[in-house]
C-alpha cells in the first residue's frame, strides 16, 4: 500500500501578540490540527519582550542572571513554558516561528525534526549572505561561537508546537539577563549585527516561509 505523502503548510502572520496569546492560539491549532481539521501550519510573529522557562529550568531559575527588580525596570516578563530546552529570550525584532504541523507517517523522529528546523534556519541566513552551521551536541543555528537562532520544540501526538527564535533585529543586550539556554561559554548574534544593517521583518519572514517549505513539503 502506498502512502500519501503530500503536504501543504498554511503560513500566517500575525505580528506582534503576548506570548500568553500565542500559547493560546497554538493550543487551538493543534488541537485542530489532532482532528485533521486544517493543515500543516506555520504562524511567524514577535513578542514583547519576555524571558520562558522550558521543561529542563522550570523548577529553577538558576539560569535567570537578572534580578525581579531589573527585569520589571526593563519591561521583561517571566513565563513558565511546556517546551524542551531551558532559558530563553523572546523580544521585538525577533522572528518566532511555530509550526504546528502533524509529522505522522513519515516524521516520526524527534531529533530529525529539530535537525529539519536548523537546516530551515541555516537556509534564512543564507537567504541573507550568513553562512551559519551547527555545533555537535547543542541545538540551533550558529555562527561561529555565536548563537543566531534557538530552538524549543513540543511534540504531542506526533503534532508539534513551539519551534524557533530567529535573532534578526533583536536586543542583544537583554540576553545579559540570562544565561541563554543555560550555555554559558557561547554568544548571542543576530542578522542585524551580521550583516550590519537593519533589515524588515517582512523579508525574514518571506524566508522563513519559503525556507520551511523547501525543508518540509
Amino acid at each position: 500500500m502506498e502512502i500519501d505523502t503530500v503536504r501543504t503548510v498554511e503560513v500566517r502572520r500575525l505580528g506582534m501578540i503576548s506570548y500568553a496569546e500565542g500559547l493560546e492560539i497554538q493550543k487551538g491549532l493543534v488541537e485542530q490540527r489532532k482532528a485533521g481539521t486544517i493543515p500543516d501550519q506555520l504562524l511567524l510573529l514577535e513578542h514583547p519582550p519576555v524571558i520562558t522557562l522550558g521543561v529542563k529550568s522550570r523548577n529553577g531559575r538558576s539560569h535567570i542572571i537578572a534580578s525581579p527588580a531589573l527585569l520589571e525596570a526593563e519591561g521583561v516578563e517571566v513565563f513558565e513554558t511546556g517546551r524542551g530546552g531551558d532559558v530563553t529570550y523572546h523580544g521585538p525584532g525577533q522572528l518566532v516561528g511555530y509550526p504546528i504541523i502533524d509529522l505522522k507517517p513519515d516524521r516520526c523522529d524527534v531529533h530529525q525534526y529539530v535537525r529539519d528546523l536548523e537546516e530551515v534556519m541555516i537556509r534564512m541566513a543564507a537567504s541573507f549572505g550568513v553562512r551559519a552551521g551547527r555545533i555537535p551536541g547543542l541545538t540551533g543555528a550558529w555562527v561561529g561561537d555565536a548563537k543566531l537562532a534557538a530552538i524549543g520544540v513540543r511534540i504531542a501526538r506526533w503534532v508539534t508546537s513551539h519551534g524557533f527564535a530567529f535573532n534578526v533585529n533583536t536586543a542583544l543586550s537583554h540576553f545579559d539577563l540570562i544565561v541563554p539556554c543555560g550555555i554559558n561559554d557561547k554568544g548571542v548574534t543576530s542578522l542585524n549585527k551580521l550583516i550590519g544593517r537593519e533589515i524588515v521583518m517582512e523579508e525574514v519572514e518571506s524566508s522563513a516561509a519559503e525556507s520551511f517549505k523547501q525543508v518540509f513539503l
